[in-house]
């Protein structure tokens, strides 16, 4: 297992970019310049300034390189010349910039809290340099409690959506819709929910945002599902769950919407699960085999189901569709170093795990190709490396996470 150290002792932590939102009337709006008009001017006076942008190098190759620079490196590169603060002046530019020339770098955000403070913050770890960065704060104007909100991304496109969720020391659940944009770094604030819930199911399906069941106003458990089309803005019903239940976890799987209840103390009932298909618009039950051996938080890989579970050594352990059944993953389990609350995710073949103080856990997932007399044609194979997080974040925990790619 190896470890990794990515920061000095002080821990720098970086400002992503400057703090742009766009808020709904009820929030105080900034004065800030129309984006397009400051865009097309900004263009205007990178291109008319007839110094290149690295002595010797054409304009796109300098550009190229410069797009490949350390956002921890803007600071100090800026200086160099009036070119290259235009172009690293802002990180809406930087970003915009790099999703024009096709730039995928995958960014891991983590939504964080502080339990003795109440304090919450967005920390974004650079995946590429394994730098720690900022982003603007969520336009909220109520004071959130970091656990019973929902976070669902669409990578590929730069977004990240942060759904429900309650009010601080109350039980009171809400229907705020937030969405950030990494090309622009800023938050938008989204039509509400139809129905205010916490602790509920959420998932990403062909570009829809679908949520289902949790707790309502009244502190019951609900069965009611919507989805929001990101394009139009809008919520509709879908079909009810069949059964009423907050969520301990969920996930897409082969274009479907699994939701689990998980394991409830003192263990006397197997959980409930259900499961969504939105072409059918249809819920069943989750096979017994799954929905019992769901015993942690999950990832999606290579159309395989895994899950660091919290009962078996903290193994990883994937599920099998095929054979409705479990297998654990080759390799060690969770490094010790990463403490609960811990949040998951994934990216390609690697599966970040964000513990206590924020430490990483990146899982290195590797398929086996095995001959044997079995009939199961894939293993998989884990090798766990260690990134210590810097010394500031001591203290803080991880409540979410999501890849972006920028």
């Amino acid at each position: 297992m190896q470890h990794v150290r990515v920061s000095s002792h002080q821990g720098p932590v970086h400002k992503l970019g400057d703090s742009q939102m766009t808020l709904s009337p009820k929030f105080r709006l900034a004065a800030i310049e129309p984006a397009s008009i400051l865009q097309l001017n900004m263009d205007s006076e990178l291109l008319a300034s007839g110094e290149p942008l690295i002595p010797g190098l054409p304009d796109d190759i300098s550009l190229d390189c410069l797009l490949r620079l350390p956002v921890e490196s803007h600071p100090s590169c800026r200086v160099v010349c009036k070119r290259w603060h235009l172009l690293l002046g802002t990180k809406e530019r930087f970003f915009s910039r790099r999703k024009e020339l096709g730039y995928q770098n995958p960014w891991l955000f983590v939504f964080t809290y502080q339990k003795g403070t109440g304090k919450i913050q967005w920390q974004v770890l650079d995946l590429t340099n394994m730098s720690w960065h900022t982003i603007p704060p969520m336009p909220c104007k109520e004071r959130i409690c970091p656990n019973g909100l929902s976070c669902v991304s669409i990578p590929h496109e730069g977004t990240l959506f942060v759904c429900g969720g309650t009010v601080s020391d109350m039980d009171c659940p809400l229907n705020l819709v937030l969405k950030y944009e990494i090309h622009k770094n800023r938050w938008s604030v989204m039509n509400k929910m139809t129905t205010a819930r916490s602790f509920f199911a959420s998932g990403i399906i062909d570009g829809m945002v679908y949520v289902a069941g949790g707790n309502s106003s009244e502190l019951y458990e609900l069965e009611s599902a919507e989805v929001l089309d990101p394009i139009k803005g809008n919520w509709k019903p879908v079909a009810n769950m069949g059964a009423n239940m907050a969520s301990y976890d969920a996930a897409v799987l082969n274009g479907k919407l699994f939701v689990t209840e998980g394991w409830l103390w003192p263990f006397l009932f197997s959980p409930r699960g259900q499961v969504y298909d939105p072409r059918s618009n249809n819920w069943e039950a989750m096979t017994a085999s799954l929905r019992e051996g769901w015993t942690g938080l999950s990832v999606v890989i290579d159309g395989h189901l895994f899950v660091v579970s919290e009962h078996e050594r903290m193994k990883l352990k994937a599920y099998d569709v095929k054979t409705d059944s479990w297998d654990i993953v080759a390799g060690s389990p969770l490094p010790e170093d990463i403490c609960k609350p811990f949040s998951i995710n994934s990216f390609n073949c690697k599966i970040y795990v964000i513990g206590y103080n924020l430490h990483v856990a990146i899982g290195h997932l590797r398929k086996l190709n095995l001959k044997c007399s079995s009939k199961k044609k894939w293993y998989y194979f884990v090798e766990w490396e260690i990134v210590n997080a810097p010394q500031a974040f001591c203290g803080w925990s991880p409540s979410s996470s999501q890849v972006l790619l920028g």
